[in-house]
């Protein structure tokens, strides 16, 4: 595919077609909106309705703090947005404000905080070394499917309780609920999909219910708001949450990091030599991936951003795409540094609705470079790179690869 790297003029791009996205590179356009348009209007397209679009770092971070003017609970991703609103809004954790908000926070924190995930650290350590190894000595890889496909999904239906042969199918539903790895895939298919997976949850917390185990669901069928035990639909729809949001990042965090490694060699170079620090790494691949383009918030009490009136019930979109390259914010944004300080991105959001995986998410991608560094010499992609086709997402749903082996790395492994 022929993607367009001229900026398109601001009226002539629709951001909810997610065809915009798999036909143009947008950096050009959104520096243009960032310089010239900072509160730009997408207008009604296709039987979709219009929204705010903002650009920039420092007022996409304003409004993720602003919970007076805008909220959550009509949606957070165009998709549902445009559609009407979020059926979950006011128990999922991600579209919920307020006192709920903070008390269902508190529930998810106590199983997803850096103390309790020690073992599940642990965990990923093992797994990740071992599939790094195999593709190692197999010679090549779809690191997509074989490797960034395996970890995140593994790691969060263990804290789920997921039995081991519903994965699979899990992760076919995950990979089409926001986005697709085929454009005959359509709305309806997404929608399907999304229902399949609450479906799926719903039989899981009747099980749960007659079998308790020592796993997340279990947990939340013990847990209450206000002395109000949870429902099955609100365990059922924070289910759905942590299974999206723990496999969609992180995986595509993770294709983007081996698919810009294999083509910087000067970066990975100073990641084998151990001249950046992992945490500082992460950061950075985390900022230069951003994987969830955008998050939404809908207009609560008229306000006003750069001389823009912003009425109730309007839609406003946050584009983490945009923010993430400021160049207000950022010291040469165009650039992949892995050694980048400091690095205010916002891969995870801002504010009340910090992503609750931010944690986890972060270990699975130390873990993916730490494996890298000590049993590979280099990275090189052996086959095209095949992009998913999303308004929400961004990434790639296929990657080969070639990781050249580094024999003294796989000897003190064995040792």
């Amino acid at each position: 595919m022929t993607v367009n790297t001229r900026a398109p003029a601001p009226g002539t791009v629709d951001l909810g077609d997610p065809d915009t996205f798999a036909d143009h590179d947008l950096d050009a356009y959104w520096r243009t909106l960032r310089d010239t348009a900072p509160v730009h209007w997408n207008p009604p397209a296709d039987g979709r309705g219009g929204f705010w679009v903002l650009s920039r770092h420092d007022d996409i971070m304003a409004t993720y703090r602003d919970d007076v003017n805008f909220t959550s609970e009509r949606g957070n991703v165009l998709v549902t947005l445009l559609g009407g609103g979020d059926a979950g809004a006011g128990r999922m954790l991600a579209v919920t404000d307020g006192h709920r908000h903070h008390e269902l926070r508190k529930i998810l924190q106590r199983v997803l905080s850096p103390r309790v995930l020690d073992e599940v650290a642990r965990a990923v350590r093992v797994s990740t070394r071992q599939l790094i190894r195999e593709a190692v000595e197999d010679g090549g890889c779809d690191f997509a499917g074989q490797i960034a496909g395996r970890i995140p999904m593994t790691t969060i239906s263990n804290l789920l309780g997921v039995p081991e042969e519903d994965r699979d199918h899990l992760l076919t539903q995950t990979k089409t609920a926001l986005s697709t790895d085929d454009e005959d895939i359509g709305e309806l298919d997404s929608e399907m999909a999304r229902n399949e997976i609450l479906m799926y949850f719903m039989d899981l917390v009747e099980l749960r219910r007659e079998s308790p185990g020592d796993d997340v669901i279990s947990m939340l069928i013990g847990s209450s708001v206000d002395g109000v035990p949870l429902s099955d639909e609100d365990v059922v729809l924070n289910c759905y949450s942590l299974i999206i949001g723990g496999d969609e990042t992180s995986r595509l965090t993770m294709i983007d990091c081996v698919h810009t490694l294999a083509a910087r060699p000067e970066q990975w170079r100073r990641l084998k030599d151990g001249e950046v620090a992992i945490d500082t790494a992460v950061d950075e691949v985390l900022r230069w991936a951003s994987p969830t383009m955008h998050f939404g918030r809908s207009v609560v009490h008229e306000t006003e951003l750069h001389g823009v009136r912003l009425r109730p019930g309007e839609i406003v979109t946050l584009w983490h795409a945009s923010g993430n390259r400021d160049e207000r914010v950022f010291d040469r944004p165009g650039t992949f540094d892995l050694g980048r300080t400091p690095n205010r991105h916002m891969a995870f959001g801002y504010g009340p609705h910090f992503c609750v995986g931010s944690y986890l998410a972060k270990v699975e991608i130390a873990e993916l470079l730490m494996a890298l560094r000590d049993f590979a010499t280099g990275i090189e992609q052996t086959g095209e790179a095949r992009r998913i086709r999303s308004n929400f997402l961004t990434g790639l749903s296929a990657l080969s690869v070639r990781l050249r082996p580094d024999h003294s790395g796989l000897k003190e492994a064995d040792g």
